[in-house]
């Protein structure tokens, strides 16, 4: 349906051109969602995917050796929207200091989005509510780069930017004069709050994340900062214990119909086109993550019987095994450190694990060895590809 009041137009003058810059109407939507049956049951299948999501988180004994790698995998799917070409292996090559054949500066990007999130989970476990306070917190962490200083991190933006196209009277989107910024915050906080009214944890972060990207708070990072605000909303609801959902995956498939959607909405108010495709993501997001997380524990359990096999050497190995579930790749010193096993006992476990096929050691050389939990590490990536 198109609705009336999507929002208003006011002209503003950018780089010697008058053009109309969009600035949304408050949420929630007037008129109302309306609610066909298909979209109701879109939203319910998608609740049932994010229960079975959130049991994972429960029930499986390494959940939380997931949740790092899982966290990873939606800082690299969010990043590659925005066009970077960090792998997952990159990034975790990265992290522990091995950079040969890593495009770094891509990379420390994806680092960035891994350290925003989990700035923003501390912040909000330290009982701080979904707030621009706690966004512009995590906006600082993300364009904390010397390439960042001029986007000024966690600050709002003081000029007028324009989104697509070479100038701004080609542009795709032109979101609101900074000077309505403020305006369109404090009512956006509100929403997020529950203000005017209640609004359905689930259907809220569908709304809102349009929301955040219409307003486009920032000089940069607001992509990436709109996408990690789904998941820190559905932690803060409840919905989700940990941030296990990769629904970056879904949007950079479907990238093309994801701007479509966004833009229907500024243009016609059509919220029920975007909430389905949303819902549909949310869905098909949590159920692949699921059966991400099944296939790594089947795989898990396989080579601890495995490992098992190793007799006297067995206790140890394990102990490596599991390290190497939370960091796929790793050098010997880092598990040194990560297991409390001497040097000595680490390096024999890896050398069992390398006779079973389990370990890949892939730099060749005597020092500063880094090893792979290979397959791990594939069906980690496999859609990534």
């Amino acid at each position: 349906m198109r609705r009336a009041t999507p929002g208003k137009y006011v002209e503003v003058v950018t780089a010697g051109e008058r053009v109309r810059a969009f600035v949304p109407a408050p949420l929630p939507p007037d008129p109302p969602i309306v609610w066909s049956p298909a979209l109701r049951r879109r939203f319910d299948d998608a609740l049932v995917a994010l229960g079975r999501l959130d049991a994972v988180t429960a029930h499986l004994p390494n959940a939380s050796l997931l949740l790092y790698s899982f966290v990873r995998k939606e800082a690299v799917l969010s990043s590659q929207i925005e066009g970077t070409q960090s792998s997952l292996a990159d990034l975790l090559l990265f992290e522990i200091d091995e950079h040969p054949g890593v495009p770094v500066d891509d990379t420390r990007e994806v680092s960035r989005c891994v350290a925003a999130l989990e700035n923003g989970l501390v912040a909000l476990r330290g009982e701080l509510p979904l707030s621009m306070r706690l966004l512009r917190g995590m906006h600082a962490v993300l364009m904390s780069h010397p390439g960042g200083r001029c986007k000024t991190p966690g600050e709002l933006r003081r000029s007028q930017v324009w989104i697509g196209g070479t100038r701004p009277g080609n542009a795709a989107f032109v979101p609101p004069p900074f000077q309505a910024l403020a305006k369109c915050l404090a009512s956006f906080e509100r929403f997020l709050n529950d203000e005017p009214e209640p609004t359905p944890p689930l259907l809220k972060a569908a709304l809102a994340h349009v929301q955040f990207e219409t307003i486009h708070p920032f000089l940069d990072g607001n992509g990436r900062l709109g996408r990690l605000l789904i998941v820190l909303q559905l932690v803060a609801a409840g919905v989700l214990r940990e941030p296990m959902l990769y629904l970056s995956l879904y949007f950079k498939t479907h990238r093309a119909r994801y701007y479509e959607l966004l833009n229907g909405v500024r243009l016609r108010g059509d919220w029920e086109r975007w909430l389905d495709f949303f819902a549909e993501g949310v869905e098909v997001s949590a159920t692949q993550a699921v059966a991400t997380a099944n296939a790594l524990l089947g795989m898990v359990n396989t080579d601890r019987d495995r490992i098992a096999g190793l007799g006297r050497a067995a206790g140890s190995a394990v102990v490596v095994h599991e390290a190497l579930q939370r960091q796929p790749i790793a050098t010997a010193a880092a598990l040194v450190r990560m297991t409390q096993l001497t040097a000595a006992t680490v390096n024999k476990s890896l050398a069992h694990l390398e006779r079973l096929g389990i370990v890949a050691e892939l730099t060749n050389r005597q020092r500063g060895r880094v090893f792979s939990y290979r397959r791990y590490l594939d069906e980690l990536a496999a859609e990534l590809k």
